[in-house]
């Protein structure tokens, strides 16, 4: 089993990391809507890192499965990834694939509602 508590913490190493260069290494060089997509990725990336931290703990605690884990960190890679890219340069059809990870964020934190009804129910 993977450690997601860890994963999550990297996660939100990267996010500060990548918050900072944003703040004092971008400015000048890419335009305001590059910026925009730069702070909307690492907003995301935050945001979920700190969901992922919990449910590792979560996954331990044997709330949820991994799936929901997977679903996220998937979802963070493919949406902040693509708008990093796209601010670094990468062509503007990056941004055709960065609703596909907000998809699967969505769908992790619904496979997580999921999971918790279940266990619920499973204790009635």
């Amino acid at each position: 089993m993977l450690n997601w508590i860890g994963i999550a913490a990297i996660n939100m190493a990267i996010a500060v990391a990548l918050g900072a260069f944003g703040a004092h290494g971008l400015k000048g060089v890419v335009n305001v809507q590059q910026l925009e997509w730069w702070h909307t990725a690492t907003l995301y990336l935050f945001i979920h890192a700190l969901g992922l931290l919990v449910v590792g703990l979560l996954i331990r605690l044997k709330y949820t499965t991994q799936a929901t884990a997977w679903l996220l960190q998937t979802g963070i890679i493919i949406f902040a990834g693509s708008l990093y890219a796209m601010t670094l340069g990468a062509p503007r059809w990056f941004g055709a694939i960065t609703p596909i990870g907000g998809v699967l964020m969505i769908a992790g934190w619904l496979w997580l509602a999921i999971s918790a009804f279940r266990l619920e129910n499973s204790m009635d």
